[in-house]
Formats: C-alpha cells, structure tokens, sequence
C-alpha cells in the first residue's frame, strides 16, 4: 500500500506541474486556438477565468507556492518523504524512536490533504453555463464567443474540495481508537512482582481489573516517567489460568534499558513495591495460540526470539492437560529451540525446568519432548561443554534432556516423529524466520505417506516480539505459521 500511495503521489505532483508549465505556455503571445482563447478569458469584466496564470511574466514557482494547494502540496510532499524514509530497514535498526515519532507526521499529512483543495486552484465551467454554452458546438467557434448568442462566453468556478470526505472516516475511527486506548491506558496496572534474570532480562508480574489472554498474545507497554509518548509491544509469557500476566524484557536499547533502571534491576536489590514507576497496559492484541490443543501431537518449533510466544503456550499446555480434571485431546507436545547464543537459554531454561520437575512428579515426563539446539558457541565453551558432558543435568540449561549442538536434521527429525505416532492428526506451529519456515514446508510433504495442509500465520505478533527496539531484519522477519498433517490412509 505504502508503494501506491507513494507512485500515484509521484504521478499528481509532475502531472501538477505539467499543467502549470502548460498553463503558463498558453498566456504567451505566441499562443494560439482554444487554449489560447481559455487563458485570456477574465482579462474583462464580467468574465471569470480559467488559467490560475493571468500572464506569461509570472513566476509560476512563486504563483505556486502563495496558494493554499501549492503550499500544503509541498507540506504533504515533505510529510510524505519523511514517513517513507525513516521506515526503511536500516533507520528503524539505528533509531526507532525516530521511525515512531516521525510516523506522527501522518497527523499533518491528513491536515493538509483535507485543506489542498480548498484554493479551489482546479476550476471548471459551472452547470448554468453549460446549459447555455454547448462545449460540443462552441469548442471550435471560439473566436464568436461574444459575437453570438449561440456560444455566450463561458463561465468558470473553483471545484468544490472532496478530499476531506475521503479522509473523514478513517480519521473518526482512529480518533475511536485512540480515545479507546486512552481509557484503557489510565486503568490501574498493579505490579506484583518483578525479577532480574542473567542477561539483562527483566520480567515483570503483573495484574490489570477485566484482563483476560490467550496463549501468543501480545501487549502494548507505556512507562509515562521514560516517555508519555511511546508505546511497545512485548509477548506475554504467562497462561491465561494464571492470576497474573507477564513479560519478559530484554535490555537492548534506549527505552528498554531504562525501563531496566527504572526497576532497579542495575543493583543488588530491586525497588519497593511503592517506589516503581508506573506503566500502562493496552491490550491484549493478536491471534491465540490455541490450535494446538484441537490434536492428539502437537510440535513446537521456535527460533530464537521466536521462542517467546512458546513460553505462554507450554504453560497453558501444562495447566489444561496436567492439572485439568478434563482430559483434552492433547496427549504428546514436541517442542524445538534452535538458538545461536546460549545466554538466551537463561530465562526459559527456568520455565522448561519448572516443567521438567512438575511432569515428573506426576508422572507424565513422556507428555513433553523438548529438544534444544545451540548453533553458536566459542572454544572456552565447547572446552567446558566438553568436561561436563557425562553430568546427569545440561551445563548450559540445567535440564535432564541435553542440548544438541548444530543445526537439526529437519528430515530425521519428522521422520521419528512420523514413525513415532503413525495414526494421529499431528499439528505443527512455528515461529521463526522465513527461511527455516518454508523449510518446513518442503520437509513434511516428502515424507511418504503423509500429507500436510498448511494454514497461514494463525499469530500476528510484532517481528521485534522480545526486542522492540531492536527488529528483526526485513528478510528474516519471524513468521508463525502452522500446519495440519496426516496420513494418507485417513
């Protein structure tokens, strides 16, 4: 949509400035036949005129830009061109805050595209003149205009403004929308607990009146004392059975890192309840992940900070197939991470090993099968991954299942499962970079015997997810996706 708004903007601006050129070359002495006859009309009384140009000395730039059309063109242009490039890959990486608030020019855009027509620079002959006037007969008796009554002189009027017609509705509903917003930004957000975890991740409880979440969703954050302005987008992480909502946080920008500060989470000890800043909570937004509990097997395949939405997800796993009194469909959950640096492993390591314990205790260990790949490491790591290799638990992770090292073998890996659960529909949901997601799709539909139905992102989350302040490029944006697989024989 950007691409069109910006060509058809391109093709107004010189189809402009091609009629004005041709405006100003019809009061020259030279100028000749009806277009000539046009341009002269309003040079006496009792006439109205049609070229904006009254003679060939003027100077069409200045004439331009002393109008109300010339000038908010030239603002729209300006607003236009700024949008356009502080969105582009490399100023969102190196500056969001500078992509967000310039994205606010839209406000002038929209003021200025209402008023452009109301010069009324564009005229046209008015309808009482063309009943008197026949365009078809009189086009080429110019020269008898005021000879005849047949073809009396032409009268001309500004065309009245349409843009703002256009522009009304979206305007009202967004006004809607931020007035909604506005009302749900100033509802009491109650922070109940906040921890600091290795790697500058902060995690944050919290509890908001009539909130109500599904797995995958996501919020939007205001903290007024860092910016009354900005708002970000973070992946809850919690369950919709628990009695709180959370995120996690990494530091790795300008807001993110002070959100850290503001919490504290620099020192030994975090802030009292009574001193932290306050934060407004908007949401929550997107698809849920909940298509997952509709089949007997389920995989999870997550990279890198595509792991986030997960974290929501294999809780609710753990609350409606664990401690339910119900039992779902559900009966086996594959999860796979495929991460490049093991500091990201630190926080969800937490949650797979309260997991771990939990099925264990009950005794479901087999219900879910997680296996993590770590595709980045250095010579000091692989030295001490090497000396503790024979430990009942993972060096990195701290679970019982170790930590594969290297990229999976995709083909190996369906096929266990194929041979695993011969019989079963089995859904498959990813969040993760493009490429490794149509890997997906040209993997499963060559494993004979299967046939595998793919369903677009069920999941709108932002690409940032995690990180706002630092997207995922534009080539590997995170796409969820989701697949439908059975055999053939059903």
């Amino acid at each position: 949509m950007s691409y069109v708004i910006s060509s058809s903007s391109a093709i107004h601006i010189v189809a402009h400035l091609f009629n004005l050129e041709r405006y100003h070359l019809s009061q020259s002495e030279d100028a000749e036949g009806l277009l000539a006859a046009l341009s002269k009309l309003g040079n006496t009384p009792n006439e109205s005129y049609l070229n904006p140009v009254r003679t060939f000395h003027t100077n069409t730039t200045t004439e331009l830009l002393s109008t109300i059309a010339g000038i908010t063109g030239l603002v729209l242009s300006l607003a236009l061109v700024l949008i356009m490039t502080s969105s582009t890959e490399f100023i969102r990486q190196f500056s969001y805050e500078l992509f967000w608030y310039t994205h606010h020019l839209f406000t002038i855009f929209f003021i200025s595209l209402a008023v452009h027509g109301a010069g009324q620079i564009i005229r046209g002959q008015t309808p009482e003149s063309l009943l008197l006037h026949n365009v078809t007969f009189c086009r080429d008796r110019y020269a008898e205009w005021r000879a005849t009554a047949l073809c009396p002189v032409p009268q001309f009027s500004g065309k009245e403004p349409s843009a703002w017609k256009w522009v009304l509705g979206p305007v009202v509903l967004y006004a809607c929308e931020r007035i909604i917003r506005f009302w749900r930004s100033q509802q009491e957000v109650v922070i109940t607990k906040v921890v600091s975890h290795p790697s500058a991740v902060l995690e944050l409880h919290m509890k908001k009146r009539g909130f109500k979440m599904a797995p995958g969703q996501y919020i939007l954050i205001q903290c007024p004392s860092i910016s009354p302005l900005e708002w970000h987008p973070f992946t809850l992480t919690s369950a919709p059975q628990e009695d709180f909502f959370s995120v996690h946080i990494r530091v790795a920008g300008d807001w993110t890192g002070a959100l850290f500060k503001a919490f504290g989470a620099e020192g030994q000890a975090l802030k009292e309840s009574h001193s932290l800043p306050r934060l407004a909570v908007d949401g929550p937004f997107g698809a849920a992940l909940t298509d997952v509990f509709h089949y007997p097997v389920s995989v999870c395949i997550a990279a890198g900070i595509g792991v986030t939405p997960f974290a929501s997800l294999l809780k609710s796993i753990w609350y409606k197939c664990c401690e339910s009194r119900s039992q779902p469909r559900l009966s086996k959950v594959y999860f796979y991470w495929i991460c490049r640096d093991a500091r990201a492993f630190e926080w969800f390591a937490d949650l797979l090993l309260s997991l771990e314990t939990r099925m264990s205790e009950q005794g479901r260990a087999h219900f879910l099968s997680y296996h993590i790949f770590l595709t980045g490491w250095d010579e000091n790591q692989a030295i001490h991954i090497a000396l503790h290799w024979d430990e009942n638990t993972d060096v990195i992770t701290g679970l019982k299942q170790k930590t594969f090292y290297g990229r999976p073998n995709w083909n190996n890996e369906f096929k266990q499962i194929a041979y695993n659960h011969p019989r079963p529909l089995i859904h498959e949901s990813t969040c993760s970079p493009l490429p490794l997601a149509l890997a997906f799709v040209d993997t499963w539909p060559r494993l004979q015997g299967w046939s595998a139905t793919f369903s677009p992102a069920g999941f709108a989350n932002p690409s940032y997810l995690l990180d706002p302040l630092n997207p995922v490029p534009l080539g590997s944006f995170l796409n969820t996706c989701s697949w439908i697989l059975e055999p053939k024989s059903l």
